[in-house]
Order: structure tokens, then C-alpha cells, then sequence
């Protein structure tokens, strides 16, 4: 699943245009309460379970925004901003920030705050998410295009444009660093 079969316009590919949804339809926020169980050797909240929680919401997001299943393509970006601590009350926010003809960015805020303070929470981390949206057989099916309702979305759907053009470039580099290196004998 690329995101170059984004690029065929529905009037190309012969499917009826689908009706975009706005930002706001599928953002979702999952929050939960971080304990002893969720902890690493360093006594913090192991990443992976932040990791964890960020593919969950985000997959919310995209199933709701295409109206059914959708699996995760790709993780640009996950970035931990500060630890999180046993009995931290964890939110996770997710919206779609770009849509292509069957895949769909994700972005996600991870936001924490003590369960028994009234302090505001803190950004903890945040993170970028491809989704495909996939029919029963599992094939790429269309999703409906995402339609930027503030100026701030309309600024993540410029800045999701950008990373899908290096996460394209990037794979065209590579693939050819390894054609380049097989026709020079070299094996992986």
C-alpha cells in the first residue's frame, strides 16, 4: 500500500467521488489512567504503551473518517517529549490531517496530567500515522477527502503534504541505492 496510488483522481480511476468530511467528524481523544503495569526498568512509562495508545486512537480516527476498517501503513514520526509517570492521566488527541484516494494521515497529541491535580496538562509527545483504509478482503478501498475547517488544520494539511513528499522521495532513493547495488553485483 503506497502512497502513489493516491495520486489517480477519482474521475481517472474510475470510482464516483466520494463527499469529504470536515476535521472536526472523526477527531477523537482516548484518555487513560497510567499504572505499575505500564512502567519500564526506569520506573516511567514504557514508550511502547504510549505507542500503543497513539495507534489506537489514531485508528479510531481513520476508521471513522473512511467509514470503516483502516490499518496502519506507516509511523513518520513519534517523538517523546517529556516521561510519563505512574498515576498520569493520559490524553491522547488524534485527527486526520491529510487524505490521499485511499490513505490518510494521522496526527496525534499526547497531553498528560497528574489524575489528582487540577494543573493543566502537558504536551508529552506527538506523532504522525498513515492509515490505509482497506475493504473485507483487505484490497485499498477510497476514503473521503478531509476538508481543513481552521486555520490550524488547514496548516496540518500543508505540513502533511510536505512529510508525504520526503516519505516518497525517500523511498525512491532507496529503491534506487538498491537497484544501483544489485546491478553492481552487491547481494542483500
Amino acid at each position: 500500500m503506497t502512497d502513489q496510488a493516491d495520486q489517480a483522481s477519482p474521475a481517472e480511476s474510475g470510482t464516483p467521488e466520494i463527499p469529504g468530511k470536515p476535521t472536526s467528524a472523526s477527531r477523537t481523544t482516548l484518555s487513560h489512567i497510567m499504572t505499575h503495569s505500564d512502567t519500564n526498568l526506569l520506573g516511567t512509562v514504557h514508550g511502547g504503551v504510549i505507542m500503543k495508545l497513539v495507534d489506537d486512537a489514531a485508528g479510531a480516527v481513520a476508521g471513522r473518517h473512511s467509514g470503516g476498517p483502516a490499518v496502519t501503513a506507516s509511523m513518520d514520526e513519534m517523538a517523546f517529549l517529556e516521561p510519563v509517570r505512574v498515576g498520569d492521566l493520559v490524553h491522547v488527541k488524534a485527527q486526520v490531517n491529510w487524505t490521499g484516494r485511499t490513505s490518510m494521515e494521522v496526527g496525534v497529541r499526547v497531553l498528560a496530567e497528574r489524575w489528582n491535580e487540577s494543573a493543566p496538562a502537558t504536551q508529552v509527545g506527538s506523532a504522525y500515522l498513515v492509515f490505509a483504509a482497506v475493504d473485507a478482503d483487505g484490497k485499498p478501498r477510497a476514503v473521503p477527502p478531509v476538508l481543513p475547517e481552521t486555520e490550524r488544520d488547514k496548516r496540518r494539511y500543508q505540513e502533511a503534504q510536505i512529510r508525504r513528499t520526503h516519505r516518497l522521495a525517500r523511498r525512491r532513493a532507496i529503491m534506487e541505492l538498491r537497484e544501483k547495488r544489485a546491478a553492481e553485483g552487491y547481494e542483500d
